[in-house]
């Protein structure tokens, strides 16, 4: 245990008075005054610092990840701009337009007139007279008209067979700079609703309108031709046409809505055909349109327009331009479209048709009469030369097997007239090959 010394008051008191007034302690609290003043004056500026950094940066950072987690909002998708989409539409406008033209349809029509007449002649006592119809002459006017596109430098047009149908009628071709030539049909697609027209350079329709397209003498801007193979549901598609027969180079915007569709087409004239694997797109595809481009959003075309079905909105089909450029082809080389000839008609065999028909197979051509009685193999046809029978399934066409998806048409599209190929057909429960020569189409 320590014994702490005694504390005295007064001695305390005095020694502190002295330590108060002497002059080191006097400096030891100067010292003190001017380290807070520096330290209060420094402070103000380093927050008024921060504050002006918190304000710039609220500016520039989402000042919604501030916010209390329950609070936040939830993340927003990447806005994508649809500039860059309308502008590839402007510039396959602006591409291909030069490329399409209208095609107007002309020839002499009677010109009609009532007359009434007495049925029983004009000596007739009989005092009676009824209306009747009477040619009085011809006249030379616009029928019809339709589009189409320039494929060759030198005045190749491809356009749909029904819109250059008539053999009796003339054809003439306007640009779209408003240049009028007159137009010849070089050939007429025997199978597709195609054909091939050619501008006659340096034989425009009016002695006004110059012999060239703006691109030097005897060559005309050939549009791009594009792989329809490759095309796919949901992309962009752009339809241009003589709309209407009035409104020309019309723009209309829209997708590939289907593929591989059977359709049956019918027109003026009793024209009517059906065909098969053809585009479907909800551009808007109006009469006059036929023979016009369907476009991919590179300015390629992918299709031909061909119909447009009735009673429906936004429902429109284009013949794949993969089929067109055989006709392309064959014209640039021999000045001709031909199709080699089976001489068949057939129905695809699918599951319904085997139980209809009650066939062994759910594959291939049956070969059957038409509806109205339309004979089952051509006379004189390849067909009938080989031995082909009505009620034969040709069950492959030269080792290809015959399906709903790969019909014996497109098949047969690949060869030549004097091709030999050879048929797996079931006839009467057995199979048996059958060798034909392909004759050609007229």
């Amino acid at each position: 245990m320590y014994d702490l010394p005694e504390f005295n008051s007064k001695d305390f008191k005095s020694k502190l008075s002295k330590i108060l007034q002497s002059e080191a302690f006097k400096g030891f609290i100067l010292i003190v005054i001017i380290i807070v003043a520096v330290g209060f004056l420094t402070g103000k500026i380093t927050v008024s610092n921060l504050q002006q950094q918190y304000n710039t940066l609220s500016q520039k950072v989402d000042t919604s990840i501030l916010k209390p987690i329950g609070e936040q909002s939830k993340p927003t998708e990447t806005y994508v701009s649809k500039v860059d989409y309308e502008q590839a539409i402007i510039n396959t406008v602006k591409s291909a337009s030069p490329s399409v033209v209208s095609i107007v349809i002309s020839k002499n029509v009677p010109i009609i007139e009532q007359e009434f007449i007495n049925p029983f002649g004009d000596n007739s006592p009989f005092d009676i007279l009824v209306p009747q119809n009477v040619q009085k002459g011809t006249k030379y006017q616009e029928v019809g008209a339709g589009s189409g596109f320039i494929v060759s430098e030198d005045g190749l047009v491809l356009t749909n067979k029904h819109v250059v149908l008539d053999k009796a009628a003339d054809y003439t071709v306007f640009t779209n700079s408003g240049k009028k030539y007159t137009a010849k049909v070089l050939a007429r697609d025997p199978v597709q609703d195609l054909a091939i027209i050619k501008i006659q350079d340096g034989h425009p329709a009016t002695t006004s309108s110059p012999a060239t397209n703006g691109v030097g003498a005897g060559k005309f801007p050939a549009i791009k031709i594009g792989d329809s193979d490759s095309i796919q549901i949901g992309q962009g598609a752009i339809a241009i046409g003589n709309a209407l027969g009035e409104f020309r180079n019309t723009v209309s915007v829209g997708i590939i809505s289907g593929l591989g569709r059977t359709i049956s087409a019918s027109g003026s004239g009793g024209f009517s055909e059906t065909l098969e694997d053809v585009i479907q797109t909800d551009a808007a595809i109006n009469s006059g349109n036929s023979g016009g481009p369907l476009l991919n959003l590179k300015g390629e075309v992918v299709g031909v327009n061909v119909a447009k079905a009735d009673g429906a909105n936004s429902i429109g089909f284009a013949i794949p331009i993969n089929v067109a450029k055989r006709d392309i082809n064959q014209i640039i080389k021999t000045n001709t479209i031909s199709y080699p000839f089976l001489g068949v008609r057939y129905l695809l065999v699918d599951q319904a048709v085997k139980e209809k028909y009650s066939l062994a197979v759910d594959y291939g051509a049956l070969v059957i009469k038409g509806e109205n009685g339309e004979a089952a193999i051509t006379k004189d046809s390849a067909a009938a030369k080989a031995g082909l029978k009505e009620k034969d399934v040709i069950l492959e066409f030269n080792g290809e097997k015959i399906t709903k998806e790969k019909s014996m048409t497109k098949i047969i599209a690949k060869y030549s007239p004097g091709d030999k190929v050879n048929l797996k057909v079931l006839r009467d429960g057995k199979e048996i090959n059958i060798e034909v020569t392909l004759g050609e189409r007229s």
